[in-house]
């Protein structure tokens, strides 16, 4: 059942592809985003329309949009005809194989390296802050069947009615497969595959678009996977999901953009605009990266680093622009609730200016251990790249994503907050964009070298292996040389890194779903008093079981939630902590033995219960502990 889980990812998207008259590489890596533009746009239609968002409103959604797509793209192809606007080079046969060959490797080594990471098993669950939150944030679209992020506000422990926002395009899709194709672990964990094996068909899609050549393209799709920084990263601290969905479809989104200049007509202005879309709705932050992207290549085409002739591309250019806004807009505009929230996070600068810099051009921020190996090659290739005036605007934007990590990561002004606002001034979120220029410089690198070592063997080879099979020869020899000296690819210290939340860990135990179970044949739907500190935040989304404390950063104390949380310990002698408990239904409390967090402490109110008379305990194991309030003295359920 989980090829359902990666066919959500592809189906959606392939259809608006093909009837945005994608094809190739480009049509294969972007079913992806275009999958989440469909989504994007579709919550907000169908939402507001009150229409139940489940797999067939979905499907009937996808539908209609890819009919209205198709449509709209095939009239104005009419009128423009087919001639293309800039003469692209066609492949071979053994060329797209070579390509093919990179992009599986990347994809192997990626899935190796997280299903190690996990433990083998998609039952895992991860440990870290943000998973509950996701997790919750898909059964509760499931079980409601609403994806309008001002839904979610009860999950983030806000009043009905709050004005709230969360992106929740990842979530909107996933919500329907819940329980159908996968529980919710196997779910989560099936979605992050999905998004790590597309990130080198992304790559290879991004760099043949852009005329690199298909060795170039392959080495750099195989490598695409070594880097710590993404996926891996991002996918144990946090986990950051939605984010590094994103992350992985911008290379996508890229190779769309190429279609403005190349293919007449709809297919660029309006694929672009829809994959920027499904970027803005996994999270808004993402807008900005693909703002650097395009900017980088606006300058590129303006200084004419790279063809064009704006007497026939300014108009897609402007079109694409303007149906940028109008599907980007409605999805960021809701996001404007949370803005203040969102910029006004801090986290704590972790390397000096030069530290950053020097993890910034070995491609290993965040690292105790550069990977020296891939670092060198990708830097190498960048200088090769400035030199022969390859992809410049890549390399730009790598040096502002670059600068924008070492400053965020190692100063704390008015200037570096405001420019970091976006991704929580949080470091980590920006070096999860460096690997991106890092695989398109190795690929450039070993490109290069391949060549230069062909060339060396001058007349001793026939020009037709000269042309391909000696220096496809030299490249995978490189390809194979680098995995060594990464020591197996870096498998084994992704994977290391990646097991650092994907684990039986103390947060959320065994012992402890297993008590979320009792609670889901006996609470009746009623909340469940629970310490926001220790795990159980994660029974409604384990066990369909409403905690009283949704997330980690708990209720306000003076809500029904938050005078339980801190005041239970009162229930005899204060009226409003019975108050609370009567206005919320409770009928359970549940106490766990591990922590989010090794410095934490158990919630005042929730420390003892044995010792209230207002309550018994239930059930019992070594990581859980249940119990029921009663009335003092009688000892029948309250």
């Amino acid at each position: 059942m989980g090829a359902f889980v990666v066919l959500a990812f592809i189906l959606p998207g392939l259809a608006v592809g093909l009837a945005l008259r994608l094809r190739g590489w480009t049509l294969a890596a972007a079913a992806p985003v275009l999958t989440f533009g469909t989504v994007a746009l579709g919550t907000l239609v169908i939402g507001n329309l009150g229409i139940a968002w489940n797999l067939l409103s979905l499907a009937l959604w996808t539908v209609v949009l890819a009919a209205v797509v198709g449509v709209v793209t095939w009239l104005v192809a009419r009128r423009t005809g087919g001639e293309p606007l800039i003469e692209e080079p066609q492949r071979s046969l053994g060329e797209n194989l070579v390509v093919l060959g990179g992009v599986v490797l990347g994809m192997a080594v990626g899935a190796a390296t997280f299903l190690r990471g996990i433990g083998g098993t998609l039952s895992t669950v991860n440990q870290d802050w943000d998973a509950p939150y996701h997790g919750n944030a898909i059964r509760w679209i499931s079980e409601h069947a609403t994806a309008l992020p001002s839904a979610l506000a009860q999950i983030a422990n806000l009043p009905a009615g709050t004005k709230y926002f969360y992106p929740n395009t990842y979530h909107a899709l996933l919500a329907p497969l819940l329980d159908k194709a996968a529980g919710m672990p196997e779910l989560l964990n099936l979605a992050a595959l999905s998004v790590v094996l597309a990130w080198p068909l992304g790559i290879a899609a991004m760099a043949l678009a852009w005329r690199m050549p298909p060795l170039g393209a392959a080495i750099a799709a195989a490598v695409s996977t070594w880097f710590t920084a993404f996926p891996y990263d991002s996918l144990w601290r946090g986990p950051l999901w939605p984010y590094v969905a994103g992350v992985a479809l911008v290379p996508a989104v890229l190779a769309i953009a190429r279609k403005i200049l190349t293919t007449p007509g709809l297919t660029g202005p309006l694929g672009l605009a829809l994959a920027v879309a499904g970027l803005t709705g996994l999270h808004t932050s993402l807008v900005f990266i693909a703002f650097v992207y395009l900017l980088m290549l606006a300058l590129a085409l303006a200084l004419r680093f790279e063809p064009i002739d704006w007497r026939v591309s300014w108009k897609p250019l402007a079109i694409t622009a303007v149906l940028g806004l109008v599907a980007v807009i409605p999805v960021m505009l809701p996001a404007l609730v949370q803005s203040a929230g969102v910029t006004g996070a801090q986290w704590d600068e972790f390397a000096s200016p030069a530290e950053g810099v020097g993890q910034t051009l070995l491609f290993s921020p965040v690292a105790a251990f550069p990977q020296w190996f891939l670092g060198l090659a990708a830097i190498t290739g960048i200088i090769l790249m400035i030199k022969h005036r390859v992809m410049l605007w890549v390399v730009a934007a790598f040096v502002v994503v670059g600068g924008m990590y070492a400053g965020t990561a190692s100063l704390n002004n008015d200037l570096i907050n405001t420019l970091s606002g976006p991704f929580y001034n949080d470091a980590w979120r920006f070096a999860a964009l460096i690997p991106l220029a890092g695989a398109i410089a190795v690929g450039y690198c070993g490109f290069t070298v391949a060549t230069a070592l062909t060339a060396k063997l001058g007349s001793r080879v026939s020009p037709q292996r000269a042309a391909f099979v000696v220096p496809v020869a030299f490249g995978l020899a490189a390809v194979l040389v680098l995995g060594l000296l990464g020591k197996g690819a870096y498998i084994g210290r992704n994977a290391e890194r990646l097991s650092e939340t994907n684990n039986e860990g103390a947060t959320v135990t065994r012992g402890e779903r297993e008590a979320y179970q009792w609670l889901a044949r006996h609470s009746k739907d009623r909340p469940v008093v629970n310490d926001r500190l220790d795990g159980s935040v994660w029974m409604y989304a384990l066990a369909g079981v409403k905690p009283v404390e949704w997330t980690f950063y708990g209720a306000d104390e003076k809500t029904n939630a938050g005078r339980i949380t801190w005041h239970l310990q009162d229930i005899g002698k204060d009226p409003n902590v019975r108050k609370a408990i009567n206005a919320l239904g409770v009928k359970y409390a549940v106490v766990g033995a591990g922590y989010v967090r090794q410095n934490s402490r158990p919630a005042p109110g929730l420390m003892a219960l044995e010792r209230l008379p207002e309550v018994r305990k239930v059930y019992e194991n070594p990581q859980a502990t249940i119990y029921e309030f009663v009335e003092p003295g009688t000892g029948q359920s309250s």
